[in-house]
């Protein structure tokens, strides 16, 4: 495995082993199979104890993924159609059905050991809800659940998605909020296998800026899982 000492955004210094710190990196945009090499070496520093956790963000081009629970009737064109469309396609091991990724997303990777919070992946997925939530009602969006939908919605739909992978108690994958995302994309798929339709910040009225969205989201990601955040 390639070692990341050496690489921007992980600390494999000895404070880096305190349970309460949680390291945040802003790779920027960043293509999914790049994201997703990145976000394993990260998960195996983090099972071996050489790094804290972390919260990886990124923004992807535009990229379709299937989670280890999809079904294929909700992939609306084939994987060639969409390579001509411009778009990547991606079976992976996340939970969930099939999503979009693209520009105007702000895609969150939380990599945590839930042997130091809470063994718990129920409430884990919850509390990612809650973090989105309370990001958006700072922006004055008014955001909740909906039962038996994983994810966060809105009055005018679903305006992000989730869907994590845990092994030995460290989490990967995360979540997906639809900043100004060219809503369009989302044509090619049954979003998450539910016919319902999505929405995004700036189509609620929301001009916030991307800087503006990442920083609510840390903000509220160290509030919810009581973790020091650390900008690297």
């Amino acid at each position: 495995m390639p070692s990341l000492l050496g690489t921007p955004g992980v600390d494999t210094s000895v404070d880096a082993a305190r349970t309460s710190a949680c390291a945040t990196t802003d790779f920027g945009l960043l293509r999914y199979v790049e994201a997703l090499e990145r976000q394993s070496r990260f998960v195996e520093l983090r099972k071996s104890g050489a790094i804290s956790d972390q919260l990886l963000i990124v923004e992807h081009p535009h990229v379709v993924t299937m989670g280890r629970n999809g079904r294929q009737e909700n992939l609306l064109a084939a994987p060639e159609l969409l390579a001509r469309s411009g778009i990547d396609f991606y079976e992976t091991d996340r939970g969930g059905d099939v999503t979009y990724h693209g520009p105007g997303q702000i895609v969150g990777y939380p990599i945590l050991d839930l042997r130091e919070w809470k063994r718990d992946v129920h409430a884990y997925v919850r509390a990612i809800e809650q973090v989105i939530i309370d990001a958006l009602a700072g922006f004055g969006i008014r955001a909740g659940r909906e039962a038996g939908a994983t994810g966060v919605w809105t009055s005018e739909g679903k305006i992000a998605a989730i869907g994590v992978h845990i092994s030995r108690w460290v989490t990967s994958h995360g979540f997906a909020l639809n900043v100004d995302t060219d809503l369009n994309y989302f044509q090619y798929i049954v979003p998450c296998g539910l016919t319902r339709p999505v929405t995004s910040m700036r189509k609620l009225g929301c001009q916030a800026r991307r800087e503006e969205v990442v920083a609510a989201l840390v903000e509220s990601f160290g509030r919810v899982f009581e973790r020091q955040m650390e900008t690297l």
